[in-house]
């Protein structure tokens, strides 16, 4: 990790860039926080934007039910449940409603996620933890400019962002290099391939070679475990495209967020039926030349789009994991999520300033 003194942090005025702090109501010298915000471009948006999405309308009930066999004794945990406003996304509404019903303390993470503390110092045998959300989304333009420069080009260009960009170049404990990432980056990210090609035939590759196949993996299962059986879900498929992009020096963020994989048959937008976890769904973000972020969904092979709802981010899955903490207690311990992702009819835009 890269320390910035804070004699150096960049002027007030130019922290009118990053909507997520200003959304959050977060005064401004806490964008120290966060690796992204010193730069003046890191979030897309110019200095003022206005949310106005009126792409798809989405509810989305997210439900984790956590059982234990005998008495937890105390539990702790964050819960990274609330997607954040973006160019791409609006949210609407936003509730949480826990059983045993405790209170919540809300702070915004290093990555930029939006997160809820809760403490249980009590016995209980279940955790409810319910969330439901109803968030407006928008396929954005992608930057043709940016895509259409050379590997080394953006390699070069992002170098200037190293101290803001420089942990999502690197390896962490789930999103491991090898032999195998840097021949993947060798194959499709040499530094003369044109940054869009080598991202759809990155995405495409992970795509054909790997199977989708729920229950092959765990959460902590390690990418060269992956590597070698040739199968996984979302979580593993993005772990596989962020080492190989990490490798091949470009700047790769894991999301996690939900997406609609059975569009309404009555809809007749030609929306395509997507491949998901019946809980949350995971895919990458790559930053690119002009400060932009580039979101790929190697599962489905495609570039996300309206029927993507990011969540959280971080490096790896347990970064941006939407519920992460300990329990405290004797017996085995178990947990069901039902999440449900529901088109709504389309309604007046969201507005809002940033």
């Amino acid at each position: 990790m890269i320390f910035i003194p804070r004699r150096r942090v960049v002027p007030i005025r130019r922290f009118a860039h990053s909507p997520t702090r200003r959304f959050a109501g977060a005064p401004i010298r806490r964008c120290a926080h966060s690796p992204f915000r010193h730069s003046p471009r890191a979030c897309v948006p110019p200095a003022t934007w206005h949310i106005s999405v009126q792409g798809m309308l989405f509810r989305v009930s997210h439900v984790p039910i956590t059982t234990t066999r005998h008495r937890s004794l105390e539990a702790y945990l964050e819960l990274r449940l609330k997607p954040l406003n973006r160019r791409d996304q609006a949210v609407k509404q936003h509730t949480l409603t826990l059983e045993p019903n405790v209170s919540t303390s809300d702070y915004e993470d290093y990555f930029g996620n939006q997160v809820s503390v809760i403490s249980l110092p009590f016995r209980h045998t279940r955790l409810v933890i319910e969330s439901e959300v109803v968030v407006s989304t928008t396929r954005l333009p992608l930057p043709e400019q940016s895509l259409a420069l050379s590997v080394q080009e953006s390699r070069q260009i992002l170098s200037s962002t190293l101290p803001f960009s420089f942990d999502y170049l690197q390896p962490t404990e789930m999103v491991r290099t090898g032999r195998d990432a840097t021949q993947w980056a060798k194959r499709y990210l040499r530094g003369n391939a044109v940054v869009r090609e080598g991202l759809e035939e990155l995405n495409r590759a992970i795509h054909e070679t790997f199977e989708y196949q729920q229950g092959s993996t765990k959460f902590y299962t390690e990418v060269s475990y992956v590597w070698k059986a040739r199968k996984g879900v979302c979580q593993d498929f993005a772990h596989i495209m962020l080492s190989v992009l990490r490798t091949a020096g470009l700047p790769a963020r894991y999301v996690c967020g939900y997406i609609e994989t059975t569009p309404p048959t009555a809809a007749g937008n030609g929306s395509p039926r997507l491949v998901g976890s019946v809980a949350t769904h995971a895919w990458v973000e790559v930053l690119v030349p002009g400060q932009t972020w580039v979101a790929l969904d190697p599962t489905n092979n495609c570039w996300c789009g309206e029927q993507h709802i990011a969540v959280s981010f971080g490096r790896d899955a347990s970064d941006a994991a939407p519920v992460r903490g300990t329990f405290k207690g004797a017996g085995h311990q178990s947990m069901k999520v039902k999440v449900r992702v529901r088109r709504l009819k389309t309604s007046p835009p969201t507005t809002g300033v940033a």
